[in-house]
């Protein structure tokens, strides 16, 4: 019992002497508590005090012991060290707060993670408040893509500080990257209702709902392309079976010609040769239509029998086609709404400039696809929407390089300039909608 006692002094007044005294103070303590027994193997008096010196009871101090040690090997670089008196002094109080702060901040520095999300775990459990520890906790998860339990630590430290603004948008970022994001829309549609005035939190919602567009736009253009598939499918061997037929009608008028000069000149060598190359021929193309038939008959199945999940996908398609035109919506408004508020925003400025340049691209698939027929008859008007577009990104793309000389904005300007100066090269009128 002196023996612990002196350590645990030493400690709290003397650590240049030893700076592991707690630990020697504690292992006395606990050899008191083994040793003293009466007959009856119950504790005695000193083992009685040296167990509520262990339990961390009022007007004991081997838990300070244990916390001042770790503080100073904290300040000391010694952070192997510091975690390990941290730990110690949890065993001796295990409600306590700071030493399990302390001890996650000294684990977290030294990369043992798992360690630091222990010690994170016990704060908190032990009712802990500090968001930052919450935000670092979450961080912890978030690295091993736990993105479950990275919200979970973000959404308990939201319980104890509801209105933490780093804790909200880390909730954000988080469904982000585990890649919920109408979910992370709802949230941050949230966060700009409560802070109207926070440009960020509006320059990141249009940014989900542009990306949304994108994204969606791309699931229209993969479901189009299956439901056109079916079609195409079968008149592209339907046309290829008609043209074999031809192919065969031709050879049987050369097989009538052949054969009647042969019937003129049976011993000619040339003519037999040529009749022998007609019917080969002859020959393939009937190979041919067999395969082609077949094949067409077999397409023809598939998409009788698909017409169902057509239907499906008909019904897909419409859905997207709402939802992208939502998130359209919503993005442009969003953008519209931070530069109001800051009229020199540089992301607000270059994306809504991405935004008509992408949607110029859009319109101009329209006319890449015509055929001769179709572009002379509507050709012009689409191409006078596509400007349009590109006109209405310039002044976006010129103000975002002013806010800030970036070089993907001078780029994607100098593309502009290039198409306008196309079109008025071709008298194509700019349609602004």
């Amino acid at each position: 019992m002196e023996r612990a006692k002196t350590y645990e002094n030493i400690a709290l007044q003397a650590s240049e002497v030893d700076s592991s005294a707690a630990k020697t103070s504690l292992e006395a303590y606990k050899k008191v508590v083994e040793l003293d027994l009466n007959k009856k193997g119950e504790p005695g008096k000193s083992s009685k005090d040296a167990q509520n010196a262990l339990s961390g009871a009022e007007g004991t101090s081997l838990f300070n012991a244990f916390v001042k040690q770790g503080a100073e090997k904290y300040q000391a670089k010694n952070l192997a060290g510091a975690l390990e008196m941290f730990k110690l002094a949890q065993e001796v109080n295990k409600k306590d707060t700071t030493a399990a702060l302390y001890g996650g901040i000294a684990a977290q520095q030294i990369d043992k993670k798992d360690e630091a999300k222990t010690q994170f775990e016990s704060y908190i459990a032990n009712g802990g408040k500090d968001p930052s520890v919450f935000y670092g906790l979450a961080q912890l998860y978030r690295a091993d893509n736990n993105y479950d339990k990275a919200i979970e630590a973000l959404n308990k430290g939201l319980e104890k500080s509801p209105n933490n603004k780093d804790l909200k948008s880390e909730v954000v970022n988080i469904l982000l990257a585990s890649g919920r994001e109408d979910q992370a829309i709802n949230e941050l549609t949230a966060l700009t209702k409560a802070d109207p005035s926070n440009v960020q939190n509006l320059v990141n919602l249009g940014i989900l709902y542009d990306n949304t567009n994108s994204k969606t736009v791309a699931k229209i253009k993969e479901i189009q392309g299956k439901l056109g598939s079916g079609t195409s499918k079968t008149a592209t061997l339907t046309k290829s079976l008609d043209s074999e037929k031809e192919k065969v009608q031709v050879y049987d008028g050369e097989v009538k010609r052949i054969s009647a000069l042969l019937k003129k000149q049976p011993s000619s060598a040339d003519l037999k040769r040529q009749l022998a190359d007609v019917n080969s021929k002859k020959k393939e193309s009937l190979t041919a239509i067999t395969g082609l038939e077949a094949d067409l008959k077999t397409a023809a199945a598939a998409a009788e029998g698909n017409a169902s999940s057509g239907k499906a996908l008909a019904d897909t398609l419409a859905m997207l086609k709402e939802k992208q035109k939502m998130a359209s919506k919503e993005a442009m408004a969003n953008y519209e709404k931070v530069l109001t508020l800051d009229a020199a925003n540089y992301d607000a400025l270059y994306n809504l400039g991405v935004f008509y340049y992408n949607e110029a691209v859009q319109i101009k698939s329209e006319v890449d696809n015509m055929s001769m027929t179709e572009y002379q008859q509507r050709g012009k008007e689409v191409e006078g929407r596509v400007c349009g577009r590109f006109k209405k990104a310039k002044p976006y793309f010129e103000k975002a390089i002013q806010v800030k000389d970036e070089a993907e904005a001078k780029e994607n300007l100098t593309t502009v300039n290039s198409i306008l100066e196309q079109f008025a090269g071709k008298g194509v009128a700019c349609t602004e909608e």
